[in-house]
């Protein structure tokens, strides 16, 4: 089973630059990207790679947010959002269900931008943390993919000793995604690649990108059992659809087509 995760920076632009030519060759099952910055009358038929079912949560806000899920098996349960009305709309939470097994594609909020915005982080987070607790106990095999802003180690940062105040890298943002791998969730790339930094977000500022001064903020979050399938990880810099690079994870998990 092969599942891709991409944070888009725009579904339309990433559209132009050949994410949905490349996906065409790249075999995977589940594919969940992240902030579409579109609604759904924006969206045409390139906009849904060929033989998938494809699935929105848009955000309320024009050219902002949003997640979708595009699946080669028809999923049986689609769950939109989380119940929490002003999450639900930004767009950030989708989740389908195949017997057993939840994908979800997560966009969890950036704080940079302003205070006001961190706090809707932290506030996120805490609210969040209900729902990743009921996927954990619920029996079920989960993979929780996207865009979660947040580098958990130093070695997920070229320049973490810059960044130690910076929202993505606080100390209270890190300490939650250390309880969170405590509580039994895994994080498959830095299980498979304990020290290969695996960034895949560059800033646009300077040379970022050119200079590989990258952060690894993009996951794919799965349940033990699940995450010990785990064969395989990449990150696929070869073409740039967006500030964000494709991560790319095969699970040798039976997910019949």
């Amino acid at each position: 089973m092969r599942i891709i995760s991409a944070n888009l920076n725009g579904i339309r632009s990433a559209t132009t630059k050949g994410f949905f030519n490349w996906l065409a060759s790249q075999n995977a099952d589940v594919i969940g990207v992240q902030e579409l910055k579109a609604q759904e009358a924006d969206l045409k038929p390139e906009h849904t790679p060929a033989g998938f079912h494809a699935y929105f949560h848009y955000a309320e806000k024009k050219g902002y947010s949003g997640v979708a899920l595009y699946c080669r098996r028809e999923p049986d349960e689609v769950i939109t959002g989380l119940d929490i009305a002003d999450i639900d709309a930004e767009g950030r939470y989708l989740e389908v269900r195949f017997g057993k097994l939840s994908v979800v594609s997560l966009y969890l909020p950036s704080g940079s931008s302003s205070e006001e915005r961190q706090e809707v982080k932290f506030s996120f987070l805490e609210r969040f943390w209900p729902r990743l607790n009921a996927l954990r106990e619920s029996g079920r095999d989960v993979i929780i993919m996207g865009d979660w802003n947040i580098a958990h180690h130093e070695i997920d940062l070229k320049n973490w000793k810059g960044n130690l105040k910076n929202s993505g890298f606080l100390p209270e943002e890190r300490a939650w995604m250390t309880q969170l791998l405590n509580s039994g969730w895994v994080d498959t790339w830095r299980t498979l690649y304990p020290q290969i930094p695996g960034y895949t977000w560059w800033s646009n500022r300077g040379q970022a990108y050119a200079k590989d001064v990258g952060w690894r903020i993009d996951y794919q979050i799965a349940t033990p059992a699940l995450a010990a399938t785990a064969t395989a990880a990449s990150i696929y810099k070869d073409e740039k659809f967006s500030d964000h690079a494709p991560l790319i994870v095969d699970y040798d998990y039976p997910l019949a087509l």
